[in-house]
């Protein structure tokens, strides 16, 4: 995982043990859907670490070709598609 000066190792995670692939996708790699790709463990769920440094990003997991909010998260916000994003701070 490379770290950049000044950011924090995050993990998200998302329960989805029948998905054959995840990948974490938001406002912090410019919403690619290949760089960031989940691993799945054996209670099928996908763990992805990266590092960022300190702000708001908006996110989503694309999972198997379809877009999928963070159970997890507290905070969403509307995007320009009709539905919302995730929300993390790193402090």
């Amino acid at each position: 995982m490379p770290r950049l000066m000044g950011s924090k190792p995050i993990e998200f995670k998302l329960y989805a043990p029948s998905a054959k692939k995840v990948v974490l996708s938001g406002s912090f790699n410019k919403w690619d859907t290949k760089k960031l790709p989940g691993k799945k463990d054996s209670k099928g769920n996908w763990v992805v670490k990266t590092s960022l440094k300190p702000g708001k990003y908006e996110y989503k997991f694309f999972v198997d070709g379809s877009w999928q909010n963070d159970s997890n998260s507290t905070v969403s916000v509307p995007n320009a598609f009709g539905t919302h994003n995730s929300v993390i701070e790193v402090k």
